[in-house]
C-alpha cells in the first residue's frame, strides 16, 4: 500500500511538472511576426490609398490615367453605374472622411487582383438625406493592361445601416 502511495505521488509531481514547463513555456513563445506583404499587395494597397485621395479631391487626371475603358462601380445603395456614369460618381469632394482598415488582396491570376477593406465614412448629409452609412465595406478589381494596373470594378456596402 505504501508503494502504491509513492508511485501515485511520483505520478503527481511528474503531471504537475509538465503542466508548469507547458506554463512557462507558453508564456515564454514571441508573438507570430507580421506578414510581409509582397510586392503585388504592395503595389496594391497604395494604389488603392492614392484612390481613396483621388475621391476625396474628385481627381479627374487620376480617374483618367487610373481607371479601365469599362469601368463600372456599385454604390452603397446597390446601383450599377457604367461607363462616364460610374467616372462621375466615383469622385466625392463632400467625403469628411474615408479611413480605410483591415486592407487584403486576394490574387485571382498573374494580372488581376481583388482589394478589399472596411472604411469609416463620413460624408456632408445632403438636405434630402441623412449622411450614408458610417461603416462601409469596400472591394475593388485592378487588372493589368499594358503592364499598368487599372481599376476595373469597384463596389460600396453598408456594413450597418442606422448608424448615422
Amino acid at each position: 500500500m505504501i508503494m502504491q502511495g509513492c508511485v501515485v505521488k511520483q505520478n503527481w509531481m511528474v503531471s504537475a511538472a509538465l503542466l508548469l514547463v507547458g506554463a512557462v513555456s507558453g508564456f515564454t513563445q514571441t508573438p507570430a511576426a507580421a506578414k510581409t506583404p509582397s510586392p503585388l499587395e504592395q503595389t496594391l494597397i497604395a494604389s488603392e490609398k492614392s484612390l481613396i485621395e483621388a475621391k476625396k479631391k474628385n481627381d479627374g487626371a487620376f480617374f483618367k490615367r487610373t481607371l479601365s475603358a469599362d469601368f463600372s462601380l456599385v454604390g452603397v445603395d446597390g446601383k450599377l453605374l457604367e461607363h462616364q456614369e460610374a467616372v462621375d460618381d466615383l469622385g466625392d469632394s463632400d467625403l469628411v472622411e474615408l479611413t480605410p482598415y483591415d486592407i487584403r488582396v486576394v490574387a485571382v491570376s498573374e494580372d488581376a487582383a481583388i482589394v478589399t477593406y472596411d472604411a469609416i465614412v463620413r460624408r456632408k448629409p445632403e438636405e434630402d438625406q441623412g449622411p450614408p452609412p458610417r461603416y462601409q465595406h469596400f472591394s475593388s478589381v485592378w487588372v493589368k493592361q499594358a503592364e499598368a494596373w487599372k481599376l476595373t470594378f469597384h463596389q460600396a456596402t453598408a456594413a450597418h445601416w442606422g448608424d448615422w
